[in-house]
């Protein structure tokens, strides 16, 4: 079984942000096949599906950002998900905008929701697919102001594509494993 999780914050305050990438994520997957996110169990959205043969969590934690590994490490000791079968999606600053990056572990590289889930699964060995939402063109922007705002009408089409990838990139890592989706998709 696959843990499948997009970060973001819930709320319509929150539609369309940079942050919440993962959340956009979660649900072109989940329209892809034909699942509809609206179960309710700790503390997340979720919904249930079949992967390359694999039963999958479609997992969106409502707990807000910073508190996402409440939700994630919850799901994982219910349903005794080992941590190589739980793959994050998540924005990442460091990226421009609509690259993908594929990693198999690692820091959080100072994301909050990914210093809450490695807290709470005591583990950096998670899959995780970090979508690129730019960086502030000015050093003095404030960057919480720049993560929770909205993408602007260029970046759309650019970050649409970027969850294409990013959806690509997790049945990569379902059915061949994280080093050949990194190999297919990083940087893309």
């Amino acid at each position: 079984m696959y843990l499948i999780a997009g970060l973001g914050n819930p709320g319509s305050r929150y539609e369309m942000t940079r942050h919440n990438i993962g959340f956009h994520t979660i649900d072109y997957i989940a329209d892809q096949m034909n699942v509809k996110i609206k179960k309710l169990k700790f503390k997340s959205l979720y919904g249930e599906t079949e992967i390359n043969g694999e039963k999958a969590l479609l997992v969106k934690p409502q707990t807000y950002m910073n508190n996402s590994g409440e939700s994630i490490a919850d799901f994982a000791n219910f349903f005794k998900i080992p941590v190589e079968n739980i793959i994050i999606i998540s924005d990442d600053i460091s990226l421009d905008a609509g690259r993908i990056r594929v990693r198999g572990k690692g820091s959080a590289g100072g994301h909050n929701g990914l210093k809450s889930i490695i807290y709470h699964l005591n583990s950096d060995g998670f899959p995780r697919v970090r979508i690129g939402v730019g960086a502030p063109e000015h050093e003095d922007y404030d960057l919480a102001d720049y993560v929770l705002g909205r993408f602007t009408r260029d970046e759309i089409p650019v970050l649409e594509d970027a969850i294409i990838k990013a959806d690509k990139a997790v049945r990569e890592i379902i059915a061949h494993g994280f080093a050949s989706a990194m190999n297919k998709y990083n940087g893309k």
